[in-house]
């Protein structure tokens, strides 16, 4: 489905992105993606298509507010059934329980939302909105809520059920987590929508610094491209000269940004861009370990998986010798 809006107000906003399957619409605070969400559900006043001067109550649209927005004085079925008006009362009730059964909670349909867990009240919103029988489901920032810990627990079964869906879905949000679970990635910034496709391609190939910085590179240099031979680049970096896989618009003499992810520092052997360094600032985060190799005064910020720390043994002060994959050091336009 493609969406195609212009926003004057709270935010002035004109894009046009694709939503394919489970799609994630990725960007910091106030850059307007709730505000796009609202305005495809009718709720602020925008033009665009789909669904171009219908009333909010008449367009077939299934919305999840970030606080969900439930009723504290029905139960869960009857919030469900709220959606469900336009039939008969055993037949709302029943229909009501089929979408609670989608979500995998029917046994709480008698539960008032006080009595359920900020996961379960989630899963009861979700339900009242697929009870309208969308042509698109829009979720505003579904995992804000979720802590580190629980959050591939309680939205990873949501998340599984909605694609099985095969519902258009735009999920508003800030979460690395979920765009790179997602069919779909759009990158909005304050200069607008900067990119979008397979997670894949927006993770390991960002198209300039400010995406690259949103979707979670932290090894990013200035450097000028010395010659350029076949496939292959050499870059002058602050970290020395880099063989890097070169891109169809790079030229000789240009200046660009390089950038290698934190997790691909450590990926493969090779034998080319060999770089020396020094550990320091070892940190766990769950099951993975945060480092940074010191290369003559650089940062090299790495991130391992437990198995492999096991592997290379590291620790605060080691010097080590590392080599960056020319296939994983990625070059953008300055």
């Amino acid at each position: 489905m493609e969406i195609a809006y212009a926003l004057k107000h709270p935010v002035r906003l004109e894009l046009k992105l694709q939503v394919e399957g489970f799609t994630v619409l990725l960007g910091e605070s106030g850059v307007g993606k709730t505000s796009l969400l609202k305005a495809i559900a009718g709720l602020i006043p925008a033009n665009g298509e789909p669904f171009a001067g219908l009333k909010a109550e008449k367009r077939p649209v299934g919305y999840l507010p970030q606080h969900f927005a439930l009723f504290p004085h029905l139960r869960a079925w009857q919030n469900v059934a709220f959606s469900l008006a336009h039939l008969p009362g055993p037949d709302r009730k029943r229909k009501a329980l089929a979408y609670l059964e989608l979500m995998g909670i029917a046994e709480l349909a008698e539960r008032y939302p006080r009595q359920m867990s900020g996961g379960q009240q989630q899963r009861v919103a979700l339900a009242r909105a697929l009870a309208r029988e969308p042509q698109i489901l829009l979720l505003d920032e579904p995992t804000s809520a979720l802590d580190l810990a629980t959050r591939e627990e309680v939205f990873g079964g949501v998340l599984e059920r909605l694609k099985a869906l095969a519902l258009p879905t735009l999920a508003a949000s800030h979460d690395l987590w979920l765009a790179q679970r997602a069919h779909r990635v759009a990158v909005l910034t304050r200069h607008g929508l900067l990119q979008q496709g397979s997670p894949e391609a927006v993770f390991a190939r960002p198209k300039n610094l400010e995406v690259a910085r949103l979707v979670g590179y932290r090894n990013l240099w200035a450097g000028v491209v010395l010659w350029l031979e076949g496939e292959w680049a050499w870059v002058q970096t602050p970290l020395g000269v880099l063989q890097v896989a070169r891109p169809d618009w790079v030229q000789a003499g240009q200046k660009v940004w390089l950038g290698i992810r934190s997790e691909e520092v450590f990926t493969l052997d090779t034998q080319k861009n060999r770089l020396l360094g020094r550990i320091s600032q070892l940190s766990w985060q769950g099951l993975r370990l945060r480092g940074q190799l010191m290369v003559g005064g650089v940062a090299l910020d790495f991130l391992l998986p437990r198995h492999r720390q096991l592997q290379l043994g590291l620790s605060e002060g080691l010097e080590l010798e590392v080599a960056l994959e020319p296939r994983l050091l990625h070059l953008m336009p300055a």
